[in-house]
């Protein structure tokens, strides 16, 4: 199973950059970040918590981290139209030498788009959003000119150049859990799907569910990684043991990837705990 490392950018950047350098050093398979704007938490109140702007941040990323690769777990698909994303996520490829994992949802953050005016359509409305945003930029970072006439985007006669380093595009990591909706988007259009794990036995119950996507589209399951996130509390020793504790039945459920998700910055050591090579 590949072990990656993610901290979110809700810390000062020297906190943020130190994470990078250690999780580079040691072996982790990616180092990712999040797209959020206002810092999640338990109420309002962490609302207000500093919270660096996600894709930015992955660019600094990208000229840290020398040898893992990178990512945001996820994009918000509301927040950006999907040409304007394509062309910043081709920057960030080049910028990191063909190392970005490109990761894109549904969005969820209803309180982000209330205050900042961003349209937040249902749940279906969002997911359909999502498929066609897919469509674009496949369709931008493959094509010398794309054209697209589909209910929420259209292109016309549109250029994205340069294309990104890696061909035909950066691997494609969709985040979601919907089944009947969101896990055919995942079987269609992923590279690799992600789910939060909070029980390995509901994520053996959705693997199943997209293995069944992918035959009913006629794609072979087997094209499609396996993910899960694991969301990690460092200040609590024993929340961090029973989180890791839960990695060999994920994989064993079929997991190919775990990204351990930090809810503060760990400890050297408690990163080399964790590390693959440890």
């Amino acid at each position: 199973m590949l072990i990656s490392a993610k901290l979110a950018p809700l810390f000062s950047y020297a906190e943020l950059e130190q994470f990078w350098r250690a999780a580079d050093e040691l072996g982790f398979h990616a180092v990712w970040n999040y797209d959020h704007f206002y810092g999640l938490g338990g109420g309002v109140a962490d609302f207000r918590k500093d919270t660096l702007e996600g894709w930015t941040t992955l660019a600094a990323m990208a000229t840290i981290v020398k040898r893992a690769r990178i990512g945001c777990m996820v994009t918000g698909v509301t927040y950006r139209h999907p040409a304007v994303l394509a062309n910043m996520a081709t920057t960030v490829d080049h910028i990191s030498g063909g190392r970005l994992e490109f990761g894109l949802g549904a969005a969820w953050h209803e309180a982000e788009h209330a205050g900042y005016g961003i349209d937040f359509p249902t749940a279906g409305v969002r997911i359909a959003m999502l498929d066609e945003a897919l469509q674009v930029i496949k369709l931008l970072w493959t094509e010398d000119e794309a054209n697209f006439d589909g209910q929420y985007y259209h292109l016309k006669d549109a250029f994205s150049n340069p294309k990104p380093v890696q061909k035909p595009h950066p691997p494609i990591v969709v985040g979601g859990t919907g089944e009947k909706k969101m896990l055919r988007v995942v079987a269609t259009h992923a590279d690799e799907w992600n789910a939060v794990g909070f029980d390995p036995a509901e994520w053996d119950r959705l693997n199943k569910v997209l293995d069944g996507h992918c035959e009913a589209i006629g794609r072979d399951p087997k094209q499609v990684r396996r993910g899960v996130q694991i969301f990690i509390h460092p200040d609590q020793e024993d929340q961090m043991a029973k989180q890791i504790g839960m990695l060999p039945a994920f994989e064993q459920a079929g997991c190919q990837h775990a990204v351990l998700s930090f809810y503060q910055p760990p400890t050297r050591a408690q990163l080399e705990h964790v590390a693959p090579a440890s």
